[in-house]
């Protein structure tokens, strides 16, 4: 029994097992893949459902609910449960189709990987940064999305009904012309159904969208990230770059005092 529990406790052991069952899910979604694929996929959560118990029995259910990492895996194999219940009710013959659809859930049991990636815990504590930072001229930008989706969209519907007949049809279209996709398509296309004085006037509009939105806009956002990402690095730069002048000038102190 110490010996079981000990293996469940090996986090060498847990990512070689996880690694295997992101695989095994990945052949599953090929045609004609054998069953017991899907029958191993079925094994690895009982398994995980194992290793969940052996943790809390040891730790102690509040111990292991402290901790973030064992709080994301104690959802995932919850939401990967669908499939043994899938298994055990045989639902292909009564009324339980929505779990064909949770059982596609199961793949996010790969992101326990997550948890053995080096240094996670920096990448995570500079993406929170990042956020914290970043959210105000986030929802600045989403809100000048907003408004020029809606005025796209009473401009061009009738012209562009494809692509702006709706304001959220708009404000998807919107978007992909600030992340460069399909900007010049899009007033081409447009410019093509309208007058040459209007053809140019679109033009200029989708241009001056572009640069506000796509140029100005995104790479703020980028910038205030990617600042905010690496911060930490380079506060504690500057601590060491203060902690190393303070010991030159007590050593500059000293040299002067014996001279």
């Amino acid at each position: 029994m110490k010996t079981i529990k000990n293996i469940f406790l090996n986090d060498h052991f847990i990512l070689v097992l996880i690694v295997i069952n992101a695989f095994i899910i990945f052949l599953q979604e090929f045609d004609g893949v054998p069953r017991w694929v899907g029958y191993a996929d079925n094994i690895f959560t009982v398994i995980f459902i194992i290793e969940l118990t052996v943790k809390i029995t040891t730790f102690g259910f509040r111990n292991y609910w402290n901790n973030n990492w064992n709080r994301m895996d104690f959802i995932l194999v919850g939401i990967s449960l669908a499939s043994l219940v899938q298994l055990a009710s045989g639902s292909e013959y009564l009324p339980l189709n929505f779990l064909l659809t949770l059982r596609v859930l199961r793949v996010f049991k790969s992101f326990r990987l997550i948890r053995f990636v080096p240094n996670v815990q920096e990448i995570i504590s500079g993406v929170q940064r990042a956020i914290k930072a970043s959210y105000v001229v986030i929802i600045a930008f989403f809100i000048f999305l907003f408004i020029f989706s809606v005025l796209t969209c009473s401009i061009f519907k009738n012209i562009a009904p494809e692509y702006f007949d709706t304001p959220f049809n708009s404000m998807y279209n919107i978007f992909r012309v600030f992340s460069i996709e399909g900007w010049y398509e899009i007033p081409d296309m447009i410019a093509e159904r309208s007058s040459i004085l209007n053809a140019f006037f679109t033009k200029l509009y989708f241009v001056v969208l572009l640069f506000t939105g796509g140029i100005l806009g995104m790479s703020i956002i980028n910038s205030i990230f990617v600042d905010a990402m690496v911060s930490d690095n380079n506060d504690q730069l500057n601590a060491k770059v203060e902690e190393l002048g303070e010991k030159i000038d007590r050593l500059a102190d000293k040299l002067s005092g014996r001279n």
